[in-house]
């Protein structure tokens, strides 16, 4: 009889481990949309959805008969979403340096970099995730009429030119 919290506690590892290496690939690349990273450097990405599968396999075992792979989305767009003012470039507005900002180094970001971070949060669920704007709009708080225009105007964004790079300031000497 001791042993049946150790059998399900195995039992309950194997199960998250096979969700895991199902679903991690296309989580990780979802994550690293959001964060408007480089697949190559996502870093952000990956503290992102590890801490969004941390939670979802702390409510493993309430997660029978629901949908595991929408609880983690659902938690990594939460967890973007409260987290994305405080990685927003400040001085940079849609890969543009602001004029009264600082100069920066060029940073190479990912596909969605040049959208605002609530621009890729729903242009990733709608688009890449495929999740309904009634969805959407109930997991952000947003009216559905807000999700269609910030969708619209994120495809806008992305189909546009690119913005030409920022040129370098140059430092004249004062005697």
């Amino acid at each position: 009889m001791r042993d049946r919290p150790a059998v399900q506690q195995r039992r309950r590892a194997r199960e998250f481990e096979a969700y895991v290496a199902g679903a991690a690939g296309r989580l990780l690349h979802a994550a690293t949309l959001l964060t408007g990273e480089a697949p190559e450097r996502n870093d952000r990405a990956r503290r992102l959805l590890t801490a969004a599968l941390s939670r979802t396999y702390v409510e493993w075992e309430r997660l029978r008969g629901e949908d595991p792979y929408d609880h983690t989305r659902q938690e990594l767009a939460a967890r973007f979403a409260r987290g994305a003012w405080r990685h927003h470039h400040w001085g940079v507005v849609r890969g543009r340096a602001l004029p009264w900002a600082a100069p920066q180094r060029p940073v190479r970001g990912g596909v969605l970099e040049r959208l605002t971070p609530r621009e890729r949060l729903v242009l990733v669920l709608r688009l890449y995730e495929g999740v309904a704007e009634e969805q959407t709009a109930a997991q952000l708080g947003l009216p559905v009429e807000r999700v269609r225009v910030i969708c619209s105007r994120a495809v806008a964004t992305m189909r546009s030119e690119p913005p030409e790079p920022a040129a370098p300031h140059a430092r004249v000497a004062t005697p």
